[in-house]
């Protein structure tokens, strides 16, 4: 199909803080084919997290913002651990 774009759907789990951000923990999302980590995190209002020191992992797997997802996929939002 010349001229389509082919759209992939991955599920979101946001944790803590992230998870309260987005309305709660597990979300379902239908993006571009060459959408990666970071333009799903700006899609979902989540940018500045990035530069707090946000951990990004795909079907359990520790991953970088510049990643391409794929159909299917799983992606954790994992916010920095905090405490004392």
């Amino acid at each position: 199909m010349t001229g389509s774009t082919q759209h992939i759907t991955v599920s979101v789990l946001a944790f803590g803080p992230l998870s309260e951000r987005l309305g709660g923990r597990e979300h379902t999302y239908e993006l571009p084919g060459t959408t990666t980590v970071r333009e799903l995190i700006e899609q979902v209002g989540l940018s500045e997290w990035i530069s707090f020191g946000l951990t990004v992992a795909i079907n359990g797997e520790r991953c970088d913002v510049n990643t391409v997802l794929s159909n299917g996929c799983e992606v954790a939002l994992l916010p920095p651990v905090s405490g004392g």
